[in-house]
């Protein structure tokens, strides 16, 4: 990470300013049995990569790094910019040890993934666009972060498994600062599975 940014990390969100173009159109084909096979399997990886990122999002919050790990390319490149930080990483080894060391037994995340826009590309290549709202306590420093951004991610698909390849996000919003007193959670995940600090 490093410190806050200038205008060359600020992106149009827009397809054309993230670099997403348009798919394989999901259209019933005209042509025979095979052709309504290959149609069927588009839609069959449109839901895979729809549970990959899920998966990914639910991993995170639950310190589940085993499984997170499975999800990801082995050279998989991470470019997340917020408001005062830049992350950004290159394969998976350095991407879920940086995770292990910010979800800790002293934390509390909520990651949820919206409104996905999947563009399958060809057979082993597609696109996803995806809405983030997110709370993140530091219990150590008194911390919360609070806010939304949109990811766009790169998948590729090998021996029949989609994996994360790039993963990308900018904020919309971030509101981040110290609190008087951490919040009183009566029940703490992380607590028990998290990272020992």
């Amino acid at each position: 990470m490093s410190g806050s940014k200038g205008d060359k990390h600020s992106v149009q969100l827009d397809k054309a300013g993230i670099g997403i173009e348009d798919g394989i159109p999901l259209n019933v084909s005209v042509g025979g049995i095979d052709e309504l096979r290959a149609d069927i399997q588009r839609l069959m990886d449109i839901e895979a990569i729809k549970q990959l990122k899920h998966a990914y999002f639910r991993c995170i919050d639950t310190a589940n790094f085993g499984e997170l790990e499975r999800l990801l390319h082995d050279d998989v490149t991470v470019d997340f910019v917020g408001g005062n930080y830049e992350w950004k990483l290159t394969g998976k080894d350095e991407y879920v040890a940086s995770v292990r060391s910010a979800f800790t037994r002293e934390a509390v995340g909520h990651h949820n993934g919206h409104h996905p826009e999947i563009q399958i590309l060809s057979e082993s290549e597609a696109t996803g666009i995806w809405y983030l709202a997110d709370d993140m306590w530091i219990m150590t420093h008194k911390f919360h972060t609070k806010g939304t951004a949109i990811y766009w991610d790169r998948y590729e698909k090998a021996n029949g498994t989609w994996k994360i390849r790039e993963t990308h996000y900018r904020r919309l919003y971030e509101i981040s600062g110290l609190l008087d007193e951490n919040p009183q959670f009566s029940s703490h995940h992380l607590r028990k599975h998290g990272t020992e600090v």
